[in-house]
């Protein structure tokens, strides 16, 4: 098989997949015969083809995909024009610092936000995938540490944490999840850019007796995503 069916087939197996698909998956639609070399060139190539196009082919943490470009998003909703889930401007910031400064305890949370967490807060995160316990912390109590996700990175369109867009880019996260602010006012990217700006210091130890922050002031419930 030359180069250009081999790309063929490579590009019609991405368009098809209903999942991204990792450069090992990618080999067996050759039987081995493509090296793992040949095929990051045939990605780059296929990359580079699209690249004037309202589909591009990128790279994420599960693998390789077609999606769409975020600057059409606006008109494809109008096929679906279903509102995106809601979440609460707490629920924005704690995805927020867990993304930006993990591996962290929820006393870590509270200690950056002054506040404590409700638990259906980290609650949400987990059962949207964007979220999981990754270890404990020794410490007394051995608090769960919480890490973003493989899931999170997909959805985020990223291969890898390193390529998380800045924090002081307005609406980063929200804009790359299609997620909404439930209040409505001031970005959430704004608030977490300014939580996030603390100096660059290791992070608190939280409190030894209790799972709160010591003067952690009571936060209302988060509401569901719609």
């Amino acid at each position: 098989m030359n180069t250009a069916d081999a790309r063929r087939v490579l590009e019609t197996a991405l368009i098809c997949a209903q999942q991204p698909l990792p450069l090992r998956e990618l080999g067996t639609l050759f039987d081995g015969a493509v090296s793992p070399d040949s095929l990051k060139a045939m990605l780059a190539d296929l990359q580079q083809e699209w690249s004037q196009r309202g589909v591009e082919l990128v790279q994420v943490a599960s693998g390789w995909r077609f999606q769409s470009r975020p600057e059409l998003r606006p008109f494809l909703d109008r096929l679906h024009p279903e509102k995106p889930p809601k979440y609460t401007r707490a629920t924005m910031e704690t995805l927020a610092i867990i993304a930006y400064r993990q591996p962290v305890t929820r006393g870590d949370i509270e200690d950056i936000r002054g506040v404590t967490v409700n638990s259906l807060t980290i609650k949400q995160l987990e059962d949207r995938g964007w979220v999981e316990v990754i270890g404990h912390r020794e410490t007394v109590g051995r608090p769960a540490l919480f890490a973003t996700t493989r899931q999170f990175l997909d959805d985020m369109g990223l291969a890898s944490l390193d390529r998380l867009p800045t924090i002081e880019h307005q609406g980063a996260i929200e804009d790359s999840l299609g997620v909404l602010d439930f209040e409505g006012d001031a970005p959430v990217a704004e608030a977490s850019a300014d939580l996030l700006s603390l100096p660059d210091t290791p992070m608190p130890e939280p409190a030894a007796t209790a799972p709160s922050a010591p003067n952690a002031q009571p936060e209302e419930p988060d509401d569901v995503p719609a």
